[in-house]
């Protein structure tokens, strides 16, 4: 039996990696669920799978959750420090990761300080710590599995070769919503818009990610570490019909290409059964009659991009502070406070006005986290106060 611990039970990842559980069967167990304030869904997922542990962030929440789940043989923390438990928890043979921005930054950690194997969809987590796990000795990609289609992909192509044998990887983009708009119809661009995407069902906050590209910026920095890669050696690609979900070009001028309808179950799945492949389900790909397109992608309408691999060049605490100003303009464009354009404009102005730390600990980066949405929140009063 698989023991699983699963942070961000209740997002979108979470809830279809407890989905693709389930179907598993009862060789794979559930042993720990970690959330942020969804006591009601939380509260529900441990009557199903009948954890050890359940924790929320959010204090008030973690109460309310005592009250529901009743007199089950279930742990309930709180805090910060109930997602680390969730993370180390001593029973869990695999760690899903899917929680959404900074919030997977300390778990990833522990987790890996305490030699736990982890499903990796929290890109952000490694977009802050790469480098600082890498200093640290913790940068184990034995003990990382990628979760995101993309970096799934790779994974799959990569097998057991060396990274010494790539030339590079296309990383491959759907373009979001708005390929192929200019920077006129970019300015109108509302929320409800930017939420529906072409492809994929996701959160809020990757949709909106996807949208401005900066989702593919930070999956570039992910890659980068994850694969032991240059930036020079990531390309992103534009692929509008999501079946290729990305390529690996050899030395020898081989390209290998991991391909599937547009679904993250299907990855989730590997992950959770790797180094095995299990039948499911899941609706397959048909490529009789299929036209696949491959283009640049437009770095000048879409500069969050260029943002994102600019933050990675640099390095040092620069990626925590381009994640964390992100991730206030993103809210502020979701609640219609900021227009489309002005989130890489927010981004931009708060890295200018970054002092990057070299070599940065933990708490640096996570001092630039704070930095940054403070810094990112000025800059987006002083838009709204333009406008008014």
């Amino acid at each position: 039996m698989k023991k699983i611990a699963v942070l961000g039970s209740t997002g979108s990842i979470g809830c279809q990696t407890l989905e693709v559980i389930k179907a598993l069967g009862p060789e794979y167990k559930i042993v720990a669920l970690a959330a942020g304030s969804s006591d009601e869904l939380l509260a529900e997922q441990v009557r199903l799978f009948k954890p050890e542990m359940a924790a929320l962030i959010n204090r008030e929440s973690a109460a309310r959750l005592r009250v529901k789940i009743g007199l089950q043989e279930c742990i309930v923390e709180e805090g910060q420090e109930g997602q680390l438990t969730a993370a180390t928890w001593p029973g869990a043979d695999l760690i899903v990761m899917a929680q959404v921005g900074f919030s997977g930054f300390e778990p990833l950690v522990a987790a890996l300080q305490h030699g736990k194997m982890v499903a990796l969809a929290n890109k952000e987590s490694l977009v802050i710590g790469g480098e600082i796990l890498m200093r640290q000795g913790l940068l184990d990609r034995s003990k990382m599995l990628p979760v995101d289609s993309e970096h799934s992909a790779i994974w799959q192509c990569l097998g057991s070769s060396s990274t010494e044998t790539v030339s590079r990887i296309y990383l491959t983009a759907s373009g979001g919503p708005f390929y192929g708009w200019t920077r006129a119809e970019l300015e109108k661009v509302t929320p409800s818009g930017a939420l529906k995407h072409p492809n994929w069902q996701m959160g809020s906050k990757i949709t909106i990610d996807s949208a401005t590209m900066m989702n593919k910026g930070l999956e570039v920095i992910e890659a980068r570490w994850l694969f032991n890669l240059s930036l020079e050696q990531i390309e992103v690609i534009i692929h509008r019909q999501s079946i290729v979900h990305s390529m690996v070009e050899y030395i020898d001028g081989s390209i290998l290409a991991q391909l599937g309808l547009p679904d993250m179950k299907l990855p989730i799945q590997y992950a959770l059964t790797y180094p095995e492949r299990k039948n499911n389900n899941f609706k397959r790909f048909n490529p009789f009659g299929q036209v696949l397109e491959f283009n640049k992608p437009d770095r000048e309408n879409f500069p969050c991009l260029d943002l994102a691999c600019s933050a990675a060049r640099t390095g040092g605490t620069m990626p925590a502070v381009l994640n964390g100003s992100n991730e206030i303009a993103v809210d502020a464009f979701i609640q219609g406070k900021i227009g489309f354009m002005s989130i890489p404009y927010v981004i931009e102005t708060v890295m200018q006005n970054h002092n990057v730390i070299s070599d940065p600990a933990v708490e640096d980066a996570i001092s630039a986290d704070n930095w940054s949405r403070l810094r990112a929140a000025e800059v987006i009063d002083g838009l709204i106060g333009r406008v008014n």
